[in-house]
């Protein structure tokens, strides 16, 4: 799973939220405090489809885009990544388990059962 920027991470909860696809100004408008140039969104935008992350589709003369997978597809992807890379699954795994809440563990059990 790519690794995401502080910019990217941004422009993807963008996606994420919307429950239509967006155009690079309709980003650009949700990030308004940022003050970013629609050059800037549509280059993020570009790098976020290299890596999978997002597709277009053209609707006039702008594109739309939309996320590939939900955010919590994302996360867990992520997590199987982290999971993947330790030598010590069974560690890693205990290591998490004890770092969360007691109602967080329990969702978990309730999860495996």
């Amino acid at each position: 799973m790519p690794s995401l920027g502080e910019l990217e991470r941004a422009v993807m909860e963008t996606l994420w939220a919307a429950a239509t696809p967006l155009t690079a100004r309709d980003v650009q408008d949700a990030l308004a405090a940022r003050d970013l140039a629609t050059t800037t969104v549509l280059t993020v935008l570009g790098r976020l489809e290299r890596k999978g992350l997002v597709t277009r589709e053209r609707e006039g003369r702008a594109h739309r885009y939309r996320s590939v997978a939900s955010r919590e597809d994302h996360v867990a992807e992520l997590m199987r990544d982290a999971l993947d890379a330790a030598p010590d699954r069974g560690a890693v795994l205990a290591r998490f388990l004890g770092s969360i809440p007691a109602d967080e563990r329990a969702a978990l059990r309730d999860l495996l059962d």
